[in-house]
């Protein structure tokens, strides 16, 4: 269970939509042709695979919120960028962070 409440952030519950309005940064690590099929508005689109050589793109000014399809991608990407020193939140899969646009 520890591994999954880590890739999930179950452990510290943080307001995802507070971080939001304060100007967090999403980053949707999705395919291209998966984020063309629907994304949150100002998300980035960054894939997985392609994240640990485009994290100049991303601000270490501000929070990073993951999203993905289910939430392991995500999961993924959260550990890369705090262990890149970012800030990083697990939004789990894209459709739960449309109720904060």
């Amino acid at each position: 269970m520890g591994i999954l409440s880590s890739l999930f952030g179950s452990k510290n519950k943080v307001d995802l939509g507070e971080l939001i309005a304060n100007g967090a940064q999403i980053i949707d690590v999705r395919t291209p042709q998966e984020y063309k099929g629907g994304h949150i508005k100002k998300s980035v689109n960054i894939p997985l695979d392609k994240l640990n050589d485009q994290l100049k793109k991303i601000s270490k000014n501000k929070p990073v919120i993951t999203c993905c399809a289910s939430g392991m991608r995500s999961g993924s990407a959260k550990s890369i960028l705090q262990k890149a020193g970012y800030d990083a939140h697990n939004g789990g899969p894209w459709t739960n962070l449309r109720k904060y646009q």
